[in-house]
């Protein structure tokens, strides 16, 4: 497995689509809801692509690896706060539920590229 661009490993792209995701639906809400959770979530969501690019760019394994383990923390955190909007109402148990398994696609691809990293391959440029 070989990848020449960050555009080129799925788990980032995906996690960057759901980021832009979350973004969108955020954008939507009252003042004091963007204000409190929304720009939380945006952060964390915005983090899980953001630490796969940064470890990506390191020139070794184990520093790739350990942004890999931030970005699991900012998936964490995101459901956190995923679980905290539906149930403030603000949104839909269907929106939700098609989020949360986005993320979970996201986490699952993750903790594949960690594997994957973590046999010693830069998981960079071949």
């Amino acid at each position: 497995m070989s990848y020449n661009r960050i555009e080129d490993l799925e788990v980032y792209m995906l996690a960057e689509d759901l980021s832009n995701e979350i973004w969108d639906i955020t954008t939507q809400w009252d003042f004091f809801a963007k204000d409190t959770v929304g720009k939380q979530i945006c952060r964390a969501a915005d983090s899980i692509s953001a630490n796969i690019a940064e470890g990506y760019g390191r020139l070794h394994f184990k520093e790739n690896k350990n942004f890999c383990y931030y970005s699991r923390g900012s998936i964490l955190e995101t459901k956190s706060f995923l679980r905290k909007m539906r149930h403030r109402g603000l949104v839909s148990d269907e929106i939700y539920t098609q989020l949360f398994n986005k993320l979970e696609i996201v986490h699952i691809k993750l903790n594949a590229y960690l594997k994957y990293i973590g046999k010693g391959s830069s998981g960079t440029k071949s």
